[in-house]
C-alpha cells in the first residue's frame, strides 16, 4: 500500500472531502449551467455541434483497436489536474482477480471474432495502474496473447522500493511506459502535482532510460504525456515535442521518444479548479470557441473500449469517471460482445468540448 511519503499530496480526493463534486451527476449538471453563447459553427450544444458538422447520427464507432482498463483509482499521489479523482484514500475502487480475468476472456472473444482482427494494443490507467497486486499478472498475460501494452505511469511510483524493478521488468517486456509530466520545468510541474514532484519524475526518467526507453527502440517506447498547467488549451504537439526534446536533454541528459498534449478535461478536480477560481466560464469558452470537427473520426472513443475497476463497460476514460453507460445491452467486461459495440451511438456530453479543441485531444495525443 502506498504511503503519504511515497508522492506528494497537492490536494486531497474530492471523495475523500466528500464534496458534492464527487457525484458525477453534479459536475455535469456544473458544465450544463455554464452559459454558452453560440457562435457561427458552435452553438453550445455537443450534440447540434456534431449534427452541424456531419455527424448527424452522431459519433459511430470505428474498428476496435484498443483495450483501455482503468485499473484502479488507487494512487501514491494526488494532482490537482486529475479527471479520475484518484489518491491514496481510494483503496476499494481496485480491480480484483475476477474482473481481471473477465478482461482477458473478452479479450480472447475480440481476437477470435470475424470484427476483432484489429485489436493490438492493452491500455493500462489508473490511478496509478502498478499499485493494483495483479498488474504484472495481467502484463504477462497480454504480452502472451501478442498484444502491445501501454502504461500510464505516474513517473513518482518507479521511486518507491517495490516498483524500482520495473523499468527492466518493463523493457523485458516491450511495455511503451507513457508519462504524465505537466512541463519540462520545474516550477510548472510542481504547481499541479506537488513540490519535489519534478525532481522525482526527472529521477525516473533517468531510470527509463537506464533500462533502455527513449532510444528510438520500438520495443521499448518512452512518451511523455503533458497537460497545460493552468486554464489553457494544449499547445501544438509537434513543435512542443521538438521543445520539450531540447530542453531535457540540455538540463538533464534525459531523452524521450514522443510527446502527446492534452488538453485538461474540464470535470473532477479540474473542475473544483476552474471553478474555485472563477474561470469555469471562460475555459468552456476557449473550448467551444476552438471546436475542430476534423478531429472527431481520431477520437478514442471510436476505436478504443474503456474498462472500469469494477468491469464496467464505458465509451472512454472520461465517460467512465462520468458514469456514462455505454449504449450496449450488456453492463459488464464478462458479457461483452463485439458485434453489440461496435453497433454503438457513442455517448456524449458538454465535456466533449476537451476532446474536440484545437488540434483534438486523446489517448494518443493529437487527432488533427
Amino acid at each position: 500500500m502506498a504511503s503519504v511519503e511515497d508522492g506528494p499530496k497537492r490536494t486531497s480526493s474530492l471523495y475523500g472531502r466528500r464534496t458534492a463534486l464527487a457525484a458525477p451527476e453534479a459536475q455535469i449538471e456544473a458544465l450544463d449551467a455554464v452559459p454558452l453563447a453560440s457562435g457561427p459553427s458552435q452553438s453550445g450544444s455537443f450534440h447540434r455541434d456534431l449534427m452541424a458538422s456531419g455527424w448527424e447520427a452522431g459519433i459511430q464507432p470505428a474498428p476496435l483497436e484498443i483495450f483501455q482498463i482503468n485499473i484502479g483509482k488507487l494512487c501514491n499521489m494526488t494532482c490537482m489536474h486529475c479527471h479520475v479523482d484518484s489518491g491514496p484514500d481510494r483503496v476499494q475502487e481496485n480491480m480484483d482477480r475476477e474482473a481481471v480475468d473477465a478482461c482477458l476472456r473478452a479479450i480472447d472473444h475480440i481476437q477470435a471474432h470475424p470484427l476483432g482482427g484489429g485489436l493490438h494494443t492493452v491500455d493500462l490507467t489508473g490511478g496509478a495502474p502498478e499499485l493494483n497486486p495483479h498488474f504484472e499478472y495481467l502484463v504477462d498475460e497480454c504480452v502472451a496473447r501478442g498484444l502491445h501494452v501501454i502504461d500510464r505511469c505516474n513517473l513518482t511510483i518507479l521511486r518507491v522500493k517495490r516498483y524500482r524493478h520495473l523499468p527492466e521488468w518493463f523493457a523485458e517486456r516491450g511495455v511503451e511506459v507513457a508519462c504524465s509530466l505537466p512541463h519540462y520545468r520545474k516550477m510548472g510541474t510542481d504547481a499541479q502535482r506537488g513540490d519535489g514532484t519534478y525532481g522525482k519524475s526527472i529521477e525516473a526518467l533517468k531510470m527509463l532510460n537506464e533500462a533502455g526507453y527513449g532510444q528510438g527502440d520500438p520495443k521499448r517506447v518512452l512518451t511523455l504525456v503533458t497537460n497545460p498547467v493552468g486554464s489553457f488549451l494544449a499547445g501544438n504537439q509537434e513543435s512542443l515535442e521538438g521543445e520539450w526534446k531540447e530542453a531535457l536533454q540540455r538540463n538533464h541528459g534525459v531523452q524521450f521518444d514522443r510527446l502527446f498534449a492534452l488538453n485538461n478535461m474540464p470535470m473532477s478536480r479540474y473542475l473544483e479548479w476552474l471553478i474555485e477560481k472563477g474561470q469555469l466560464e471562460g475555459y468552456m469558452e476557449k473550448l467551444l470557441a476552438a471546436f475542430n470537427p476534423g478531429t472527431i473520426d481520431g477520437l478514442m472513443c471510436r476505436n478504443t473500449v474503456s474498462v472500469g475497476w469494477d468491469g464496467k463497460i464505458y465509451d472512454c476514460d472520461f465517460n467512465q469517471q462520468l458514469e456514462m453507460d455505454a449504449a450496449v445491452p450488456f453492463a459488464h467486461v464478462g458479457d461483452f460482445d463485439l458485434g453489440a459495440w461496435q453497433a454503438r451511438t457513442v455517448k456524449t456530453e458538454r465535456h466533449c468540448y476537451g476532446c474536440t479543441a484545437g488540434s483534438g485531444s486523446s489517448c494518443g495525443g493529437a487527432t488533427a
